[in-house]
């Protein structure tokens, strides 16, 4: 197996903040991104890039952590006890969208690498990420596209991936008290390292280049959409999913919490403005509807 290199990791990664971040600015064409760097005083820390208050996007967050330690936190540990005692290093770029038109899905993504180490034993490392969309008045054409692009950057890597990939997303970003999915899904993985080093890296790096191309074109299609009062109360209803989902479920949440990461950068993803509702039921045949009970489960979108 190919030894793993953390400096080729870490250029990696920086490089797709500064490219992923550019690419949303352009969409925005108002709002700059403000580069916010942090440190951790148990080892390492990282560079928060937030853009506010932009034509396009009312708050976007691309983070970048690198942090090390002598021991890895619970959440770590809880499915894989074999690094209990082991020291580790964990680096990656999460990043969440809210966009202002309530046309535009939120959509969030992340690559990251772990490795954890043992003197007299070889390391322990796995790659993991992906992306999701999360829309409010989906497109059946944005959501086929977006699971296009998906399946198109996993089919190098062999016809089993995406299907496998795509079924796991739907698993994760599921709220079960809520029976209903976050939003369409897309790819999400962990623990990746059965094929070595290079291989996994090299997926890694598909799925985070991959981001931009499957998001942008969604933005472009409907950032000019018309929208009211109705629209925008639904939108800021449904951002309260994301609230609770991240707060509840999300590992990365809970991990960048135990291991002492910095809050502000941790809790970006949630949504600048957020509203809840008692009780809230769609009007039966309304647009609200359609997510309900078209979007709101697992579907097989390129089946359709």
């Amino acid at each position: 197996m190919s030894k793993p290199s953390t400096i080729e990791v870490k250029a990696f990664l920086l490089n797709l903040q500064r490219q992923i971040c550019e690419g949303l600015a352009r969409l925005d064409g108002k709002a700059e991104f403000i580069a916010d760097s942090w440190t951790r005083a148990e080892g390492g820390g990282g560079t928060s890039r937030v853009m506010t208050d932009g034509q396009v996007f009312e708050q976007a967050g691309v983070n970048f952590s690198h942090v090390t330690g002598a021991a890895m936190p619970a959440s770590a540990t809880a499915h894989r006890p074999e690094l209990a005692g082991r020291s580790f290093e964990a680096m990656g770029v999460s990043l969440v969208i809210h966009p202002k038109n309530p046309y535009i899905p939120t959509t969030h993504a992340n690559v990251r690498f772990f490795i954890a180490e043992k003197e007299g034993a070889d390391p322990v490392w796995w790659f993991g990420g992906g992306f999701d969309l999360t829309p409010y008045y989906p497109f059946e054409e944005d959501v086929v596209q977006w699971h296009q692009s998906a399946k198109a950057l996993c089919e190098p890597f062999g016809e089993e991936v995406y299907p496998k990939y795509k079924k796991w997303c739907d698993e994760y970003f599921f709220l079960p008290h809520r029976n209903e999915t976050r939003g369409v899904g897309g790819l999400f993985f962990d623990d990746l390292n059965e094929q070595g080093f290079d291989t996994s890296f090299a997926f890694m790096q598909a799925v985070g280049n991959g981001f931009l191309k499957a998001y942008a074109p969604i933005v472009e299609r409907r950032k000019d959409t018309p929208y009211g009062e109705r629209e925008r109360d639904f939108q800021l209803y449904r951002r309260g999913r994301y609230v609770e989902f991240n707060l509840v479920y999300d590992r990365g949440t809970l991990f960048g919490l135990q291991t002492g990461g910095r809050t502000e950068s941790i809790l970006m993803s949630m949504p600048p403005l957020v509203r809840w509702q008692y009780a809230y039921t769609p009007e039966e045949g309304s647009p609200e509807a359609v997510l309900y009970n078209d979007y709101l489960k697992p579907r097989e979108w390129l089946s359709c």
